[in-house]
């Protein structure tokens, strides 16, 4: 099985850029910031941050020149090794017919991040090779409760030789913690659970699901042959918009060479239940003969663990238990 070309692990005192792809940085309080680019630090990172990542406009954002400015000044600069999101939002995919894929694929560097950055990380793995990586923004960082997890997983991925067992976070929240660090609300995770039991390997594809949609159709949508297809969704999607997006990637050309699809954990807000789930799973014949795992560590809801857009998983569930494989 092929996997994407893969940039140098990160190692102490390597630095980070943070950009602003989707929404400016200036939304995230200042304290925030700070708390952030200490925790990144302490992990013995040096963080630097991109001319434009503070520029603001009527959207919550920045201009495209200066998005792309940033990037391609990011992946060009022989100091950064790696790159992290501020944040997410809606409009990164403004910026896809604007980069230079050939300057990118020629400068590999580990550029993370979730939600709307989908559009962003799958774009670039799909005309340049490079495996990207779904996990925390910089914002992430600045959490000061419950977050162990994801940054320990981070570190594994992004530092550490070797595969990596998912193992499930003892609890999990969904609050607003930027606004509020003190009252939070966390509540015990009972695990993944299979949907369809089987056991695949293949090539991991996928994030948010409604942006990766946005790329079917275009040249910058990956191929899913002989991939693992993670999907998650935030508090905008209900069970009838998901039900409607699933549809949409099951439509797509290659989807009959899939062989597996993991399921993030979904907001509360999207008033999914595992039956209603079961249900949209159920009605789909194309997802019949292959594993469908559900309510795992990943998406909009806290914690969630780091894996590589491009890389490799294995993926099991039999007699009532998952596991979860994941290597470069």
């Amino acid at each position: 099985m092929m996997m994407g070309k893969q940039a140098p692990k990160l190692k102490a005192g390597d630095e980070i850029r943070i950009l602003s792809p989707s929404r400016s940085l200036s939304i995230v309080s200042e304290e925030n910031r700070l708390i952030a680019q200490d925790r990144l630090e302490t992990f013995g990172f040096k963080v630097s941050f991109s001319q434009h990542v503070l520029e603001n406009d009527d959207f919550a954002s920045s201009s495209i020149e200066s998005r792309v400015a940033d990037l391609h000044e990011a992946f060009v600069d022989p100091k950064v090794k790696g790159i992290l999101t501020s944040i997410g939002g809606y409009n990164a995919n403004q910026l896809l017919a604007h980069l230079d894929y050939d300057l990118i694929g020629a400068h590999p560097k580990r550029l993370c991040g979730y939600s709307d950055i989908t559009a962003l990380s799958h774009a670039i793995y799909a005309r340049t090779g490079l495996i990207t990586y779904a996990g925390p923004h910089f914002l992430t960082f600045a959490m000061l409760r419950g977050n162990e997890y994801t940054t320990t997983y981070f570190q594994r991925l992004m530092l550490e030789e070797g595969s990596i067992q998912i193992q499930s976070s003892p609890e999990w929240s969904d609050d607003a913690w930027y606004l509020d660090q003190d009252q939070r609300s966390f509540h015990r995770n009972a695990g993944p659970y299979a949907i369809h039991e089987g056991e695949a390997e293949g090539t991991i594809v996928g994030g948010n699901l409604c942006t990766l949609n946005l790329l079917q159709g275009t040249p910058y949508m990956p191929s899913l042959k002989g991939t693992i297809v993670f999907v998650e969704d935030d508090y905008e999607s209900s069970p009838a918009t998901f039900d409607r997006d699933l549809q949409s990637l099951l439509h797509q050309p290659e989807f009959d060479q899939v062989k597996g699809i993991i399921i993030g954990r979904f907001q509360k807000a999207s008033h999914m239940t595992e039956e209603l789930l079961r249900q949209i799973i159920r009605s789909k014949r194309e997802l019949a003969s292959i594993p469908v795992i559900a309510d795992v560590d990943f998406g909009h809801t806290t914690p969630q663990f780091t894996y590589p857009i491009g890389g490799k998983v294995l993926i099991r569930a039999r007699n009532g238990r998952v596991g979860i494989e994941i290597c470069e």
